[in-house]
């Protein structure tokens, strides 16, 4: 969607648009399933355990911390990343209330 035109869209829409593109590959997702498992990890660590090449899931690294779902923490030369709870939780309850806003099921 062009700049031009997200304009055209409610705040609450852009976000979830937003959160949902971060989460729109599966490398995001393993790297996702990953932090939350542990309490921090260091990006060396995660290509250990991807089947990507460190310069791609530093990519992608920086996807899901732009869009504010993980924090990082500099040590060093390294870098260790973990989930953002209270991003998290707000990520939650905004998909929980679109997916939720299903009054009834249509016949269609």
């Amino acid at each position: 969607m062009g700049v031009t035109k997200t304009q055209n869209f409610s705040t609450r829409q852009n976000e979830l648009a937003r959160l949902a593109k971060a989460f729109a590959h599966p490398a995001r997702i393993a790297i996702i399933e990953h932090l939350l498992n542990k309490t921090t990890c260091v990006c060396g660590d995660l290509v250990d355990e991807l089947p990507l090449a460190q310069a791609t899931v530093s990519q992608h690294l920086k996807e899901l911390k732009e869009a504010g779902i993980l924090q990082g923490d500099i040590e060093g030369t390294r870098v260790c990343y973990c989930i953002d709870r209270e991003a998290w939780e707000d990520t939650r309850k905004q998909f929980n209330e679109l997916f939720n806003s299903l009054t009834e099921i249509n016949s269609c």
